[in-house]
Order: structure tokens, then C-alpha cells, then sequence
């Protein structure tokens, strides 16, 4: 009876995304409701000259205000800001269409105090002084907000919202809305408050069983031409390794909306299908330097697992140490539509003339393979910094010759850079009517074609379908394990990297196609597969391999898949800020973010009556 009254007074909100906080050393950023949820009157936003009615002359405030991408932005936002005692709540409705102007809720020098540009490496260069590489960048994704905000969908729920608003609340003629009126009541209460340092102070008081906040992190997924010993940890004489690198995540305003089509997948897949194409190469004949290819997780968050590795090869607490890295060479963002990429070099590690010797020869040789694969490869013709990169946090510790390969010469083409329209629209992922979903992993894009050209993959195309349209597609399902399998979605990933006591969906994904893609089939049984050996007396590969029993196909006309073992030199390392390690909270070298907890994240909408219709029972005065 009790649930039947409530869904008679309330509308529940479907597929509704909030803002979470997050902490640093310094401060906190981000969103939350009071601990019972925000009450507010619903007012929807028609231009930014309305904001009058919310901020000033509307009669009813708090006013949860209802307001189209067009509207998102920085002028906006920081005008409800600065009103938010007459705020109670944003609810940002995402278009069904990228927006053409371009948007970004990053700042425009990303991860600017923790790259190796400071004041003591070359002030000159600091603080994005020569570059700003994302020019879009509003910085609304660092802003502290004293209420919730949500993104919905623009779908029938948020019209019928709409709706509401324009039964109950639209002011006509310039007169005020009559009771009853539509109201939004939002709940995202988070529970850890001004930064990172008092929040693991409070995880720690009396051991509690209730943390308020845990570290951003998750696992680099790294992979090795020849394989190393993970038992065997510290400098390897006579070893020289080339990192190929490329970053796992990305991130938007709002939690679990990290699409990152251009900032992350179009780098890690480019690098998956280099790694593809070279492993015969490198299997039949291998070269005088192995390459460790390494997916880093973390870097929009101060390069949280690019910095761990380096801590680790400088702590001994990795098969290798830096001594033994040669050269880094880094792919980003490269939506290579034109055939045309720039490779980009740190100028104040060349001003050493055996590192600038090494560059060069770097640069010469991708030159010489671009040759063979009609690719143009230019550098610019001025001397800048390095865009944001990983290779950043090497340079921090030594000089390393390397390079970061990008699409663009300065300022970044991606005009949607960190945000939820860095999607696959943006990348020309669109597929003709009609197909069914096994058509459309099989149909190969516009944006598919010149990675496919380039590198020569087939498997470019549903690597690219997998992640940025849906993952439980069927050919992801043959490379993983079972029980992993039942968790892939029907929808887009989502690179947020989110906090250390789980796997993330890409780096589980990565883990298994670079398992696939680099690796070979062994003939062993399930259960020796799954206890890391080749048979019962083995007791050494599991340290050198990995093996991965995966779930496979069904043949042809047949429903029963055909499971089978993949041995590869892939590993996962932990990519956690060294920073909770040495309970530095408020260090300067290493990232310190952390995610707030909450325990409730949901939203609803109700009629409310006049307060002049409540009744007010008077307290009994005590007899004389």
C-alpha cells in the first residue's frame, strides 16, 4: 500500500547521471545534496536572461533549475554559483547530437602542475606559457558546487519533466505560477569534505568500517616482446627497452559519462594494433631492444599510472629499472583521418647531445616506416613543450630520449576534449540503417578504414565498434573469460578510471585483446590454464607468462562455445598514486585525488501545496 501512495506522488528519474566530488591535496571539486536530498521548485531555463527569475524576482525559490547543453556553460554555471542560496539543484539535458561549436569542462593546460614543465625545469615553459593545448577548455570540471547537478537524457522521461514545468510553473504574462507546483527533489550526498589529506585522516580514525572517501586508481596493463621475470626485480644488465605508451582513461562532468573516443581509445588503439601487426615480426626474429608496450591508467588525474611505474623502476620494484629504458615513444590522440601526424619532442632534454642524437634517430625512423604506409609525419616548426603526455613523468625522473606522436601541430583538434561528446559520433562511427548488431561489428567506417589502412588490422574496426558503441558485442565475448563476459554492456565504455578496489571495464578489455592480440593459443587443459602453468610439474612460467582461459566461439551451428588458453607476457601493475603508499596526502610530486562516497544517487519529482496550507499544531502549554 505504502509503495503504491508513493508512486502516486512521485515520478522517479530514469538513467539520471550526477556529479560526484572529488578531493586533491589542495581542495574539493564537484558536486553534492545535503544529506536528505535538495528540494526545488522546477524552473527550466529558456536563456541566460531568464536567470533573473531564478537569481532575483522568483517568488518560490529554491528553484531546481532544468537547462539544455546550449546553456551549460562557464558565464552560467558561475552566475548559479554565486546564487546558490536560491539554487537547489542543476539538471543539464544532453543533446541528441554533438554540439558544433565544440565543448570542454577541462581546464586549457591539463594536468598543469604535474608534468615535468615547472618553474625549476624551464620556467619559460611552464604553465602552458607557449601552448595552451586546449583552448575550448571552460574549467567547469574543477569547480566546487554547493548543490546537485544531474544530466538526463533528452528522451520522453525528460520532456514529461519539461512538461510538468510548463503545467504548473510557466509564468505567463509576467504573473506568478499558482499551487500546486511542479518540484525536483535530488539526492547525491557525498560524504567526504574539503580534501584529500582530512578525509584519509577520517578513513583511518578507530580503523572505520566506513571510509568517506578512496584513492582515483586501477591497474596499467603492460605487455613485453621478450618476457621478463616479475620475480626478478631491479636493473637487468645488458637489457634496453623501448615503452610504447598510450593512456587508458578519460573523463567528463559527469560520473560514468567518459566516453573518450579521441582523448584515450584512438591512442590504445592504434597501440593494440601496432603491438598486433609487429607480433610476428617480433616473434620470429627478436629485435636488439624488446618493447614494453604499457596502457597507463589514471594520467587525466596528474598521471597516476605513468607515475607509479617510473616510482617503481626507481624503487626496484619492477622486472626493470630506468636505467634500462632506452627511449619512450608515446601515441595519443590520433584521429588520423588526413594521413597526417606530429611528432612532438621536449626541447630542454635535447639540449643534451646524446639524448638529441637518440631523438633524432627516433625521428628517422618513424619518418622511414611512415614512408611504406603513406602516412605524413611532421614536427613543429617551432620549439614548444610537450602536449600532456605520460612521457612527462620519465622526463621528471631523467633525461629519456622520446617522442609523443598527436594529430595536431600546437592546440589540440579535439574540440571536445575530456567531455561527453568525445564520443563516437566525433569519430565518424556512424553505420547505415537496419543492420543488425552483428552486421554493424562487421561494418567498417569511415574512421575504421585509415587505421585499417594504416596499420593493416582487420581487428581495428571491432576493437574501435567495442568500445565506443557497445562491448558486449560477440567478438569481445570469444576473447574473455565467462565470468567477465556477463558484465560487458550493451553501450559505449566508459573510461572514468574510478577508484582502486576494482578492475575497470577497459582495463579488463585491454588486458584480454592485447592476451589476444599478441600472445598464442596453447594446448592445456582448463585447470592448468587457470593455475598460471603448462602442466602439473611446472612451477616456473607463471612467472615469465600469463595464461588466460577465455570462453571462444560457438562453431557453425552449434550454441556450445569452445573455450581454450591464451599464454602472453601481458601483466597488470598497480596504478595507484605512490602518494597513499607513503600516506603523502598533500605531496606536490605525485597525484593525491580521491572519490567521495555516497550512499544514495537518485532523483524524483512531486506536486507541492502552498505552505499556507500546512498545518501547524500548537505545542501544549504546561498547566499552571
Amino acid at each position: 500500500i505504502c509503495n503504491s501512495v508513493e508512486n502516486k506522488i512521485y515520478v522517479h528519474l530514469n538513467y539520471s547521471i550526477p556529479c560526484v566530488r572529488l578531493l586533491n591535496a589542495t581542495h574539493q571539486i564537484g558536486c553534492q545534496s545535503s544529506l536528505s536530498g535538495d528540494v526545488g521548485v522546477l524552473h527550466v531555463l529558456e536563456s541566460e536572461a531568464n536567470l533573473d527569475w531564478v537569481l532575483q524576482n522568483g517568488p518560490n525559490p529554491p528553484y531546481m533549475v532544468i537547462l539544455d547543453s546550449t546553456l551549460f556553460t562557464r558565464s552560467v554555471m558561475m552566475k548559479l554559483k554565486t546564487g546558490s542560496s536560491r539554487v537547489a539543484g542543476v539538471v543539464v539535458v544532453a543533446p541528441s547530437s554533438n554540439p558544433a561549436e565544440g565543448f570542454s569542462p577541462h581546464t586549457t593546460c591539463p594536468n598543469e602542475n604535474s608534468g615535468v614543465y615547472s618553474e625549476s625545469y624551464d620556467p619559460a615553459l611552464a604553465h602552458c606559457n607557449v601552448t595552451k593545448w586546449n583552448p575550448l577548455g571552460n574549467g567547469l570540471s574543477y569547480e566546487e558546487y554547493d548543490f546537485p547537478m544531474f544530466s538526463l537524457k533528452d528522451d520522453n522521461d525528460t520532456q514529461a519533466i519539461k512538461q510538468c514545468y510548463y503545467d504548473h510553473n510557466h509564468v505567463v504574462n509576467g504573473s506568478s505560477p499558482r499551487y500546486p507546483l511542479c518540484a525536483m527533489q535530488l539526492y547525491s550526498h557525498m560524504s567526504a569534505v574539503t580534501d584529500t589529506a582530512t578525509c584519509m585522516r577520517r578513513n583511518g580514525i578507530n580503523f572505520s568500517l566506513n571510509p568517506v572517501c578512496d584513492p582515483l586508481g586501477d591497474f596499467n596493463v603492460l605487455a613485453s616482446t621478450r618476457p621478463l621475470n616479475y620475480t626478478d626485480k631491479g636493473h637487468k644488465t645488458g637489457e634496453s627497452v623501448v615503452i610504447a605508451a598510450a593512456r587508458l582513461d578519460s573523463r567528463s562532468f559527469f560520473f560514468d559519462i567518459a566516453p573518450g573516443a579521441e582523448s584515450a581509445a584512438s591512442g590504445f588503439v592504434t597501440l593494440l594494433a601496432a603491438a598486433h601487426a609487429l607480433r610476428n615480426a617480433t616473434q620470429d626474429a627478436q629485435p636488439n631492444r624488446t618493447i614494453l608496450y604499457a596502457f597507463f591508467q589514471g594520467e587525466t588525474f596528474d598521471y597516476i599510472g605513468s607515475s607509479r611505474l617510473v616510482y617503481d623502476m626507481d624503487n626496484k620494484q619492477f622486472p626493470l629499472d630506468l636505467d634500462n629504458v632506452h627511449s619512450v615513444v608515446e601515441i595519443g590522440q590520433v584521429c588520423i583521418i588526413l594521413l597526417v601526424l606530429w611528432v612532438h619532442t621536449d626541447p630542454v632534454s635535447r639540449r643534451n647531445s646524446s639524448v638529441n642524437e637518440e631523438v633524432e634517430k627516433l625521428i628517422r625512423n618513424l619518418n622511414s616506416s611512415a614512408l611504406n604506409l603513406s602516412l605524413s609525419l611532421q614536427e613543429p616548426s617551432f620549439s614548444q613543450p610537450l602536449p600532456p603526455s605520460s612521457f612527462q613523468r620519465f622526463l621528471r625522473a631523467r633525461p629519456i630520449p622520446g617522442v609523443v606522436i598527436q594529430n595536431h601541430n600546437s592546440s589540440f583538434t579535439n574540440k571536445y576534449y575530456e567531455s561527453m561528446y568525445d564520443n563516437a559520433e566525433y569519430l565518424n562511427m556512424s553505420y547505415p540503417p537496419n543492420l543488425t548488431p552483428e552486421e554493424q561489428l562487421e561494418y567498417v567506417t569511415d574512421a575504421a578504414k585509415v587505421y585499417e589502412f594504416v596499420f593493416l588490422s582487420s581487428q581495428v574496426t571491432q576493437m574501435l565498434y567495442g568500445f565506443l558503441v557497445k562491448s558486449n558485442n560477440s567478438w569481445f565475448q570469444q576473447i574473455v573469460p565467462s565470468d567477465f563476459a556477463i558484465h560487458l554492456r550493451d553501450r559505449p565504455t566508459n573510461f572514468y578510471v574510478g577508484v582502486t578496489q576494482q578492475h575497470s571495464e577497459p582495463t579488463l578489455l585491454v588486458q584480454y585483446l592485447l592476451a589476444n592480440l599478441t600472445g598464442t593459443t596453447v594446448n592445456i587443459t582448463q585447470d592448468n590454464c587457470q593455475n598460471q602453468r603448462e602442466d602439473e610439474d611446472d612451477k616456473e612460467s607463471k612467472h615469465i607468462y600469463s595464461y588466460m582461459w577465455v570462453q571462444g566461439a560457438a562453431p557453425p551451428n552449434s550454441t556450445e562455445r569452445v573455450a581454450f588458453c591464451v599464454r602472453s607476457t601481458v601483466r597488470l601493475s598497480k596504478a595507484l598514486s605512490p602518494a597513499f603508499d607513503l600516506e603523502e596526502y598533500t605531496s606536490k610530486d605525485y597525484s593525491t585525488w580521491t572519490e567521495s562516497r555516497w550512499k544514495s544517487i537518485k532523483g524524483r519529482i512531486f506536486l507541492v501545496a502552498s505552505h499556507e496550507l500546512e498545518v501547524n499544531f500548537p505545542s501544549k502549554t504546561p498547566q499552571k
